[in-house]
């Protein structure tokens, strides 16, 4: 299974839709930005608190850049 294949087949099990090609490549960029200026653990909290957060995801891609240089 790919990762988009993977990614559908949750949205539809979860009852939301999956992300666009963009979003996907917003998310990773959130991700990528946590991993690798704290523990790679950070990447899928991160990606949660995007969520969560319900702001656009080219603005917390900016929080996380902030947070990255100030750390």
């Amino acid at each position: 299974m790919t990762r988009d294949q993977w990614i559908e087949a949750f949205a539809r099990e979860i009852g939301a839709s999956p992300p666009g090609a963009e979003e996907v490549e917003a998310i990773l960029e959130l991700a990528a930005t946590a991993a690798h200026s704290s523990e790679r653990t950070a990447a899928p909290v991160a990606a949660w608190l995007a969520g969560d957060s319900g702001k656009p995801l080219n603005e917390v891609n900016e929080a996380a850049r902030r947070v990255s240089v100030a750390g």
